[in-house]
Parts: C-alpha cells; sequence; structure tokens
C-alpha cells in the first residue's frame, strides 16, 4: 500500500537516479543538517563572555543553548505536514536559510532576552533540517542499508554538535568575541543554502505532482497522506497518537527513555566538559575544546561498527530482506560501553589520574550512545505500519529533545552539590535497566507489535483496512520498504 504511484522502473524514482545525482541529494540533506548542529553548540563556547555581557548567571545562560534544543523539538511535529503538501527540497533551502537569519540576530542582540528569542526561533526553523535527512536518504538508498545510512545520518549530527563549540567556538570566541557564535553557524548556513539550491525533489508523493504541473496535466490520483488531511488527522499523528504511545505502547515507552536518557547525558557534555577540563586539569578553553576530538572519534567508531555489522548480517541473510530484530544488534553492545563510561568519566576526572582518561571515557560514551540512538531509531521505522511509525517517531524524538534540553540547565548544580563522579554515576544508575531494552525488543518485539493497537491499523483513513496479507512481520521487505519510504519525513 504505497501512498505514492512512482514505480520501481520508474526513471523519477529517486532509487532509480544516476549514482552521482543521488550522492548530491544525500550531500545536500548531510551538510544542512551538520550546519543546524553546528549553530547549537557552538554557543557553549561563549557562556563566559555571555555572562559578563548580559550579568546573567549561570543557569541563564545556558538557557540560550536549551532554547535551541526546544525550539527543535517542534520539528518532529509540523515538519511532516509542510513536506506533505510541499516536497521536502523547498522546505530544506527556506528551513535552513531562515536559520541563518535568526544566527544573525542572535549575533547582533542587544539584549540576553533577544538573544534567547532568536536562538529559540533559530532551532525551530532549522529543526526540519534534522527531521528531513531521515526521509531524503529513505527515498534515495534501499530497505538493506538502513543501519548502514542512518550511521550517516547520526555521524552529521555528533560532528556538527562537537566541532563547533568545543573546538572551533573555543578559537574564534577567544579572538573575536561571544557574538561570532551567532557570525559563523550564519556564514556556514549561508554556503549550505548555496550548495543546496540545485537539490532535486525526492519525495515520492511530491515528483508526481511536480511532473504533471510540468506536462501541464492536472494533479495525479494518491492515495491521502498518512500524516492526514485534516486538523484533526494531522494532531492526532503528531500529537496525540505520540503522547498515547508514549505512555501506553511498550515498545515506545522503551525506546523513548532510553534515547532520552542518552541525549540527556551527550548534551550535558558540552556544559560540564569544558568546566571539568578547565577546573580540575587547568586546560584553557582552547585546549579543553580541543579534547571534543574524541567525541569525534567515537562517533566514527560507531558509524563504521555499525556498518560492518548490518552489511555481514545482511550478507548472512538466507532471504532477500534482514528482520528488523537484527538491527538491535548495535544497542545490544552499545548499552553496555554507555553505563561503563558515565563511571568512567565519572570516576577518573581527578587531577591525580592523566586527562586523557575521561577524554577516552566521552569518547567510549558517543561510541556506545551513538550506537544505540542509531539502532533504537531504526528498528522504530519499520516497527508499526505507516501512521503508527509516525507518530512513533516523533515521540521517540520529542522526548529525547525536550530531556536534551532541560538537563544542561540543571547540570551545574549537580556538580557543585554532588560532584561530577556522583552526579554521572546517578546517570550511570538510571541507565543500568535500559541495558535489557534492545534484548526484551530481540526477543519479545515480534509479539509486542502483533498486539498493539497501531499494528492493526495501517492506515488511519477508514476507507484503507488492514488487508490480512499485509500484516507486518519482520520478513516482509514489500511491506517494510513501504513503511520506510511513505513514513519517514
Amino acid at each position: 500500500m504505497l501512498s505514492h504511484t512512482l514505480g520501481a522502473d520508474d526513471p523519477d524514482n529517486p532509487m532509480n537516479w544516476p549514482t552521482h545525482r543521488r550522492l548530491y541529494a544525500s550531500a545536500v540533506s548531510w551538510f544542512m543538517a551538520y550546519a543546524v548542529a553546528f549553530g547549537l553548540t557552538m554557543y557553549a563556547s561563549a557562556l563566559p563572555m555571555i555572562m559578563e555581557r548580559f550579568d546573567v548567571d549561570m543557569t541563564t545562560a545556558i538557557a540560550g543553548f536549551s532554547l535551541y534544543l526546544f525550539g527543535i523539538f517542534f520539528a518532529p511535529v509540523y515538519t511532516p505536514h509542510l513536506s506533505e503538501r510541499h516536497g521536502r527540497s523547498i522546505i530544506y533551502c527556506i528551513s535552513i536559510f531562515v536559520c541563518g537569519l535568526f544566527h544573525l540576530g542572535a549575533a547582533t542582540s542587544q539584549s540576553f532576552a533577544a538573544l534567547a528569542v532568536c536562538r529559540f526561533f533559530a532551532g525551530f526553523a532549522g529543526g526540519p533540517c534534522l527531521v528531513l535527512i531521515e526521509g531524503t536518504f529513505a527515498d534515495i538508498w534501499s530497505a538493506e542499508t538502513t543501519n548502514t545510512y542512518y550511521a550517516f545520518l547520526g555521524v552529521a549530527s555528533y560532528f556538527g554538535a562537537a566541532t563547533p563549540g568545543p573546538i572551533v567556538g573555543n578559537f574564534v570566541v577567544q579572538a573575536g568575541g561571544w557574538r561570532w557564535v551567532g557570525y559563523v553557524p550564519a556564514m556556514l548556513i549561508l554556503v549550505a543554502f548555496a550548495f543546496g539550491i540545485g537539490m532535486p525533489e525526492t519525495y515520492g508523493r511530491e515528483i508526481p505532482r511536480r511532473r504533471n504541473k510540468a506536462r501541464q496535466l492536472p494533479p495525479p490520483h494518491q492515495p491521502p497522506a498518512e500524516s492526514g488531511v485534516t486538523i484533526a488527522q494531522m494532531a492526532t499523528i503528531t500529537v496525540i497518537n505520540p503522547i498515547k504511545q508514549s505512555l501506553l505502547e511498550p515498545i515506545v515507552a522503551m525506546i523513548s527513555f532510553t534515547l532520552a536518557l542518552n541525549w540527556a547525558v551527550t548534551f550535558q557534555w558540552f556544559i560540564t566538559v569544558p568546566v571539568v577540563l578547565q577546573t580540575v586539569y587547568g586546560f584553557s578553553p582552547q585546549r579543553a575544546g580541543l579534547a571534543f576530538i574524541g567525541a569525534i572519534g567515537g562517533a566514527a567508531l560507531a558509524a563504521i561498527c555499525i556498518i560492518v555489522i548490518e552489511q555481514t548480517i545482511y550478507k548472512s541473510c538466507k532471504t532477500t530482506s534482514m528482520p528488523i530484530e537484527k538491527r538491535l544488534i548495535p544497542a545490544m553492545y552499545g548499552g553496555f560501553l554507555l553505563t561503563a563510561s558515565l563511571f568512567w568519566v565519572g570516576w577518573t576526572a581527578d587531577p591525580t589520574i592523566h586527562y586523557l582518561s575521561p577524554i577516552f571515557g566521552t569518547a567510549v560514551f558517543i561510541w556506545g550512545g551513538l550506537s544505540v540512538l542509531i539502532s533504537l531509531v531504526t528498528y522504530l521505522f519499520d516497527a508499526y505500519p505507516p501512521a503508527g511509525t509516525l507518530a512513533a517517531l516523533t515521540a521517540a524524538a520529542c522526548s529525547r529533545i525536550v530531556v536534551a534540553g532541560i538537563v544542561p540547565l540543571v547540570i551545574v548544580q549537580g556538580f557543585m552539590n554532588l560532584g561530577g563522579n556522583w552526579t554521572l554515576s546517578i546517570f550511570g544508575f538510571i541507565s543500568i535497566p535500559c541495558l535489557a531494552v534492545p534484548f526484551i525488543l530481540y526477543k519479545w518485539g515480534p509479539a509486542l507489535r502483533a498486539r498493539s493497537p497501531y499494528s492493526r491499523s495501517l492506515s488511519i483513513h477508514s476507507h484503507m483496512p488492514l488487508p490480512m496479507e499485509m500484516s507486518h512481520t519482520g520478513d516482509d521487505h514489500a511491506y517494510e520498504g513501504a513503511t520506510m519510504h511513505d513514513v519517514r519525513v
């Protein structure tokens, strides 16, 4: 039950494009996601200057970091509906351009209130680039490479987050002042916008519409969008159902909690690592920023391991498709790396222990955390029929974004009152139950999905009931492809 009319042999189907065109579209989406992530964490390098310039305390200054995430929080809610009506390419270009304008606004702000507002709307406008990249890659690349291409998606966000603030930001801010945390992302976004002007449309529902318009033909007949047509349907899919699934759907609840904890720790590093290295080891801001090179190495290790594991498993499968439970394997070892690294960093960030120990521990956390993220999100991609998958992905995305924005606001108090060792140990203890999540889903995931009400309703539209022969199984490649390529936006 594909929601578009592009056939497998249609030359306009993105999977039939020449390799250079597919690579270009992928590169544009990757670069734009990288630029948005770049603008998020570069702000952290200017916290002391912002506190001094606007006479605010540390928590208030950190709010400018968190507000960017709170703006991104809304992207999974509204992006599917914009993409359905206008396609992906135009949303990319408008999103990244407006995001750049708000970065300029932040750079020229004369009050902290203006800075905070501009940061929020920079995240709000740029968020679709972080959401649409999943759909773009799913449009272009086959279902058998799900973990592989999501490894590249994850690297875009993690590289973008790790390089600006801690590495580039500390050098630029020390040389030019705090306003460059707005100017530099704006310049990078301008380059990304120029690079993406010629991006071809990849969305399977939009391509026939544009093709018919170019031929002066009436719009093609297409089934209603699974993201909803009426306001009530749209609210149900991206607001009501995500809330219900987060509370009542075991798979979504477990994955959302695990990923929320994952991101909570990931984004607090940008606040705490510079503080620890400068106060405990006497690092300069620039030297503390260079410590995040280890995080880049951890992300690269995660991507390489995931790609190798997926391709090895796929080649060993006797069928033409890989059961989605196999995508959980990176999360099985990644969870142990994540938990161990929290205790490692917490209890080795001490003047009596070499500074490389907590730096390597942070790299191990990124390795494990990104492995868990990629594994669990790609599992959700095909865990339910289209409308259910979209709601599940929205629930998981929004929960981890909002928690990632809240924790940096309180982490400094935690380090001051409890110390870094016990603060990170608390996160470590909380993460221990999460170790069981991929194993539970691997063994009982098919049974949980079979009993789910979201698995028994393929379409939000009442006139499109679920045929018995299309009920979801991990081995159903045709169904899996339909889910992935119609829902990811």
